[in-house]
Formats: structure tokens, sequence, C-alpha cells
């Protein structure tokens, strides 16, 4: 077995389940394998030995317990992800998830007990194949406001597209516009870094146009290869107050000879929680374009019944953590069924997103799914790129004919 360049601590107060787990991890390659039986023995052993890239931690123990572990850790850093390994219920254990999320920190899975040595191989083949993170203090130097206006002036942010799909024929059914910074020295840089910047600034429209500007023109050529795209794009809730949006959304359409029925504009539910009739009016006027209108990340937030009933959408968006969740816990599955029929009832098509593996597209498709987009389909990729996986997509399905 390689090693794998991980350090990883077990947090377990049984005995027997600690050494089990121990043994698998060290058999599975990893360089460094700690042991703690509470919460409080965990912090010493940090203190000692120093950061730790796994914690595999179990919840219900005596003294402090993993809970309480969980929350000492997820400001300090000495932890950077974790891996949940608990007999609890799968609702209280969803329930920790979000408790991991709100704390800062990264959750690999949830391998519930007993441990099995290939999930557990999965995760940490997960944990190594993830994005290298910058340093805070590199961060804040990259994506200042200096730096980031210059990226956006200088045309370094890209349009980065990722399919949406047929979940039975495999059919591209559009793609979601996404965004990159090509930065000269740095490569290729994720949102979560600049578009907290952009915002800030105020700079979230000139971004959008100049995305909507890029995937025209792919979908343009996109066109000219036999292939129809729906582009979507994301859009702040903040963005709808913006007067000129669909004065310059018309404007760009026709620069592209491209029309507002294959574009969709994706809204987060949770910054819809008051919407004030200037952002009424510019939805409205999206639809009478043509445009579509997505609810994204739907069931993350707090309004969503009221935000259906109350504004123009024609399409939902079910946020991810559903499908994450849905081999372990029955009341995702359910989640889901409600949610197709909601759609279903009120004329809306329903889009999964974060479909990971086949599994996962099996058991939606059984659920009655039909539009689904993730990892286990196409990763985003840049307007080349994209016009040349449709090429060689196209060609393989001819060549299986």
């Amino acid at each position: 077995m390689p090693e794998l360049p991980l350090r990883v601590l077990v947090l377990e107060d049984h005995a027997f389940q600690r050494s089990v787990a121990v043994n698998m991890l060290r058999s599975l390659g990893c360089r460094e394998v700690f042991e703690a039986s509470d919460g409080a023995q965990a912090l010493e052993l940090l203190a000692r030995v120093g950061t730790v890239d796994i914690a595999l931690c179990d919840l219900q123990m005596e003294g402090m317990d993993g809970l309480e572990f969980l929350q000492r850790v997820g400001a300090s850093g000495q932890v950077k992800s974790v891996i949940i390994s608990s007999s609890l219920s799968a609702d209280l254990r969803r329930a920790v998830h979000q408790m991991v999320a709100l704390l800062g920190l990264e959750l690999l899975g949830d391998v519930g007990k007993p441990l099995h040595v290939q999930v557990l191989a999965n995760l940490l083949r997960k944990s190594i194949d993830r994005p290298v993170q910058m340093q805070p203090a590199d961060s804040v130097t990259l994506a200042s406001d200096k730096t980031v206006r210059q990226a956006l002036a200088q045309h370094q942010l890209h349009a980065w597209y990722q399919p949406k799909f047929n979940l039975s024929t495999g059919e591209v059914c559009g793609v979601e516009v996404l965004c990159r910074w090509h930065h000269p020295t740095q490569g290729v840089i994720p949102p979560a870094l600049f578009m907290p910047v952009l915002e800030r600034c105020g700079l979230l429209d000139e971004l959008l146009f100049a995305q909507i500007d890029q995937a025209l023109t792919v979908q343009r050529s996109a066109r000219a290869q036999g292939f129809a795209l729906n582009v979507a794009f994301n859009l702040q809730a903040v963005q709808l107050a913006n007067a000129q949006l669909t004065a310059t959304l018309k404007t760009l359409l026709v620069q592209h000879s491209a029309c507002g029925a294959n574009l969709t504009f994706e809204l987060t539910e949770s910054g819809l929680l008051e919407a004030p009739a200037t952002s009424l009016e510019s939805l409205v006027r999206l639809r009478m374009m043509g445009c579509q209108l997505s609810i994204d990340d739907f069931g993350a937030g707090f309004s969503s019944l009221q935000r259906l009933c109350q504004l123009p959408f024609n399409e939902i968006k079910l946020d991810a953590e559903f499908v994450r969740n849905l081999e372990h816990e029955p009341r995702c599955r359910a989640a889901i069924s409600s949610t197709l029929a909601l759609g279903e009832t009120l004329g809306m098509t329903v889009v999964i997103e974060g479909i990971e593996t086949d599994a996962q597209r099996c058991e939606l498709l059984a659920l009655g799914c039909t539009q689904g987009q993730g990892y286990w389909y196409a990763r985003p990729m840049s307007g080349p790129d994209l016009l040349d996986w449709l090429q060689r997509r196209s060609a393989r399905q001819t060549t299986n004919e």
C-alpha cells in the first residue's frame, strides 16, 4: 500500500474500536496516525504534535465528547477536515454535519459504525485529491480590492461551464456559468477567494455582464456545431435592484443574435427574504424577455414555499446536501420526493445538484428525477474545453450507435 501524506487523529473512547480504526488507517498507508480516548486528551495531543489533516471523530463519549471537541478546534485551525464515525441516529448526525459546516470545518464524510475499509479509503483519497487551499495571508494579499479590480479590468476572470444533464439519457440540457480567475502567476483561482471582494466593491454587475458576453459567444459556437445550450447565470438578489440589468441584457442579446429563452438566471432563496418592488420588476422583465428563473439551493433557506408562491420562478434547483445524504438519510429521500411532487404541481422543472456517483444517479432516477448536475457527469470547464468536450462526446455516441 503506497504511503498517503496524511496525518490523522482518531478520537474514540471504545478501546477496541479505536484500535480497529488506527490499524485500518495504517493499513491504508496513512503517514501518521494519532489516537485519543476523549476530547481533552485529543486537545493535549494536538498541542504537542500540531495540526492534523483529518480527525476521525466519535461523538458520544465520557468526559469531553466529540461535539465539544469540534467546537474547540473549529476556530483553531488544528484540524483541517472531519470524518464522523458514530452510532447516533442519522437525523442527529445530519445536525452535526450542519454544525461542522458552521464551525468552518470540512466534512469529508460520515462513515457510521462499524467502519468499512473501502468507504474509509475513498474518503482518504477524497482528502488527497481536493484542491490545495491557500494560506489566509496569501489569500488576503492575492485577493485584495486592488488586485481583483485589476483582474476584472484585464479580463482575467473567465466564465467556466458545468453541464446539466438528463439522468436517464445523459443528454446535455444546458450549462451553469461559474467563474475562475486565470492569474498570470498563480494559475486558476477558485471563486471563494475573490467573489466576496467583488461583492464588497460593488462589481458583481460588471462581472455578470462580462460573463454573459463570454457565455453567449460560447453558446453561439456550440450552436454552430449543432448543440443547443441553455446557459444559466448566478444572480444575487441585490443585483435585481439595478435598473440597467434588463436593458444591458437586451443589448448583449442583440449583439450576439441570441434570445432570452436560452438563458436562465439562478437566485438563491436566502437572498430573497425581502423583495422590494424594483426587484420584482426585474424578475418580471426577465421572464417577459423569455428568460428562465431558477430558485437555487432550494431547501437551504427559510422561506422557500413563500418565495415560490410570490415570485415568478419556473425552475427549482435542489440543494446538494440532500443528495449527499441520500444513501444514509431517509428524510433526504422524502424531501427529494416531496420537491419533485411540488415541482410537478407548480409546473416547474426540478434540477438536482451535487450528483457524484452512479449509485446516486440511479436512486434519483428511481425517485422520478429527470435533470441533474454534478461531478459524476462533468466538472466545470473553460469555454474551449466545453466545446471540445461536446464534440468528443457526440463522436463517441455516434460511434456507439
